[in-house]
């Protein structure tokens, strides 16, 4: 029991007691807190029980509130995600990404048409000059890349960028490869009973180069369980030095686990049109990267938005989780501008 109080009244005597002349003054502040009060134990309980509750309600919030991961999009998928992904177990041996950026959309269904420009989604400037050549020997040059290495997986990358199309860049290079009969299968093993698993798949987000080699980094997580281990590029010989030299900087990813495979179109008119094609590599994909190395701003950004006709975002966030931060890098003035390189931590530091 707690000891008995000083009654008001006795209190309220004292204080007048103090003051000559039966003033109606009380004692000052600093007397009325240390004097004893009367309390009861139903009166302590409730407020021992007010104090458990108050602590339970922060425990809670604490515990339940996004961390700093969660505010920058660092979080995995969901386990009814995962345990509808039927991964064949030899996926997680390949470590080896090739990858074909997208530029056109073919909506053909026999390899007869696969170079009828009518077959295309194209921009004015790319038809003629052999270009949709070209991007046949892309596909055709990276599949017997992928044939020849076991332990590799070809990616189709490219997203649903022009609005006269209902399928993206990626699945129609797929199609045209399928049709052709080039695409890449695991070895199937002497106990194995599942059907033919492809070493091809598509990444159908990508809606610039810097995108298509990002993506397919993330793509290949999500398809095999791994970061690949090396990457080999097939696109046009006029951007190598933008694959090389820039995107592959804004990864971080070492230049001794890199290759780029050029194949650029056989025009009839090949020094005027090549003269033509590299000034406009220049002045429209490699100087605008070097001042803008993500693309996250003005003119690129803008590039972005007008090729995201159908509003698609990727899904890289919850499958490949560790690359979060990297999505969300777009540096401003007080990070040090649009060509700072993104500081933080990735998958493939360790590798030499």
């Amino acid at each position: 029991m707690l000891p008995l109080p000083v009654t008001f009244a006795s209190v309220r005597r004292d204080s007048l007691r103090r003051h000559p002349g039966g003033s109606r003054h009380y004692r000052s502040t600093r007397d009325i807190l240390l004097t004893r009060a009367r309390i009861t134990n139903l009166g302590f309980l409730l407020l021992a029980a007010f104090a458990v509750v108050s602590c339970l309600v922060n425990l809670a919030w604490y515990f339940s509130a996004p961390d700093e991961d969660a505010a920058d999009g660092l979080y995995a998928a969901p386990r009814g995600i995962w345990e509808t992904l039927p991964r064949d177990r030899a996926l997680e041996e390949l470590d080896h990404l090739i990858m074909v950026p997208g530029h056109a959309i073919w909506k053909g269904a026999s390899l007869e048409a696969r170079f009828d420009e009518d077959q295309w989604v194209l921009e004015p400037y790319q038809r003629g000059g052999g270009r949709i050549a070209a991007f046949f020997k892309h596909i055709a040059e990276a599949a017997d890349l992928a044939r020849r290495d076991e332990h590799s997986l070809l990616v189709f990358s490219g997203g649903q960028t022009r609005p006269a199309s209902t399928t993206t860049e990626a699945e129609s290079y797929m199609r045209l490869a399928h049709v052709s009969d080039l695409l890449p299968t695991v070895s199937p093993s002497s106990s194995s009973s599942s059907p033919t698993t492809l070493r091809a798949t598509t990444e159908n987000y990508a809606l610039d180069s810097y995108q298509n080699l990002l993506f397919s980094v993330a793509r290949f997580h999500e398809y095999t369980g791994r970061y690949p281990a090396r990457i080999t590029v097939v696109g046009y010989e006029m951007k190598r030095r933008r694959f090389t030299e820039l995107h592959r900087a804004a990864l971080r990813w070492p230049a001794t686990h890199f290759a780029y495979v050029g194949i650029d179109a056989d025009g009839e008119d090949k020094g005027v049109a090549a003269a033509r094609a590299q000034e406009g590599e220049l002045q429209n994909g490699y100087l605008p990267y070097t001042e803008d190395v993500y693309g996250c701003h003005g003119t690129l950004l803008a590039k972005r938005r007008a090729r995201n006709p159908f509003l698609r975002f990727h899904s890289y966030y919850s499958s490949a989780p560790e690359l979060g931060r990297l999505f969300n890098w777009c540096p401003s003035r007080a990070q040090g501008g649009q060509t700072a390189v993104y500081p933080g931590p990735l998958p493939w530091d360790r590798m030499k």
